[in-house]
């Protein structure tokens, strides 16, 4: 049996599913059994030795790859396969920001640290974001990543002006370049796509001015030395790079190292966007947001069997990855079968195709706006009776 056969038919979509009440914490977690919480070592590190041993032949190839035009077809192609690969490496890491890598904390974080400082991911500062994504998806105020603005906002104003004067294909293409190219990049340098209490900008490299301008701080003072920590990381990162352009040549890290660098990058916007981010998802203010509530708003997609075992279902199992994230990703496809089985109208399944469903977001999902007191915020105008589980 597949890993994808654990997984019941679902809903084609949440639209489409009736209206109910959202459960407690509790109850959500409830019906996630114990034994999902357990370390299997042996799993962990196959799968690290899965990913690992994959990107190093990868990466290993590229070296062999002649730096000229007419091989600018196999260059893109090399960058495509090694990014998509090294992607796994990625997931593991992350994994290992939840506690749900390796019983001993001491090897998880190293493992974590080595594999995202390698990919030029400041892990602590990362994970402390992270963390706070978690604790509050889909608030308004609170939230981190992927936080839209709300249209009578100054700056939902200026994006629907934009959308305005591009329609929405230009508006789409605009929207997949800064997102899937610049938006890793500037999300760690400024903040961008940040929760609204956060102020603008913020920085995973410096917690101090002039990143310092919100109602809460995202990084507190006493984040500072792992947050610097974090950075001796990246600069020991670019300094190996330093070394090995001087060593062979400039273009020849731009090449090997460079361009499977953009498509992980790209990778993980697409991840992170797609599941959290749709016409019919909503985005709560604080004082009708509830854990719960902000949890059920994530949304499995159909990766496929090959994506799924090189990026460990990440995409396929989110639901469950935001019900309890320290569920390691080799038992989140029982847990989704399981919370599935338990919620059948409130967990999220969408079977759109991944580069339909990004098209979609990018060129339909640009501010929000909210219909009526004491209902979600939506991208697009919905009806109230296709939404899912309203109180």
């Amino acid at each position: 049996m597949s890993r994808t056969d654990l997984l019941p038919q679902r809903p084609p979509t949440a639209a489409a599913a009736p209206q109910t009440p959202y459960p407690s914490k509790a109850e959500l977690l409830a019906c996630l059994p114990a034994d999902l919480l357990q370390h299997k070592p042996a799993k962990a590190w196959g799968s690290l030795a899965l990913s690992l041993g994959l990107s190093l032949l990868a990466f290993g190839l590229g070296t062999r790859i002649p730096l000229t035009a007419a091989a600018s077809p196999l260059w893109l192609l090399y960058g495509l396969v090694t990014g998509t690969v090294a992607m796994g490496c990625w997931v593991l890491a992350h994994e290992c920001g939840h506690g749900a890598f390796h019983p001993n904390r001491r090897l998880e974080a190293a493992v974590g640290f080595t594999l995202h400082s390698l990919l030029l991911v400041p892990y602590f500062s990362w994970q402390r974001s992270h963390a706070v994504h978690h604790a509050n998806c889909n608030q308004l105020e609170g939230g981190e990543t992927h936080v839209p603005p709300r249209a009578e906002s100054a700056f939902g104003q200026s994006v629907e002006a934009t959308v305005q004067r591009l329609g929405p294909n230009l508006f789409g293409l605009q929207a997949l370049f800064t997102h899937l190219v610049l938006g890793w990049p500037l999300y760690l340098l400024s903040g961008v796509a940040g929760g609204e209490d956060y102020g603008a900008p913020t920085s995973h490299f410096w917690n101090g001015a002039p990143f310092r301008n919100g109602r809460r701080p995202l990084f507190p003072a006493g984040f500072r030395p792992r947050m610097l920590q974090s950075n001796l990381g990246l600069l020991a990162m670019l300094l190996a790079l330093a070394l090995a352009a001087a060593h062979f040549s400039v273009a020849r890290v731009l090449c090997v190292y460079g361009l499977p660098l953009l498509v992980i990058n790209a990778w993980l916007v697409t991840y992170t966007w797609l599941q959290h981010t749709d016409t019919d998802i909503p985005h709560f203010a604080a004082d009708q947001w509830t854990w719960a509530k902000g949890a059920l708003q994530t949304v499995d997609r159909p990766y496929g069997p090959l994506i799924n075992l090189l990026h460990h279902g990440i995409g396929s199992t989110h639901v469950c990855h935001h019900v309890n994230s320290a569920i390691p990703h080799y038992n989140a496809w029982r847990g989704s079968a399981l919370l599935q089985r338990q919620f059948p109208d409130l967990v999220r399944y969408d079977p759109t195709p991944i580069h339909r469903a990004l098209w979609r977001v990018a060129s339909r999902c640009s501010v929000v706006r909210q219909e009526a007191a004491g209902d979600g915020y939506f991208y697009e105008p919905q009806l109230k009776a296709q939404r899912i589980g309203h109180d």
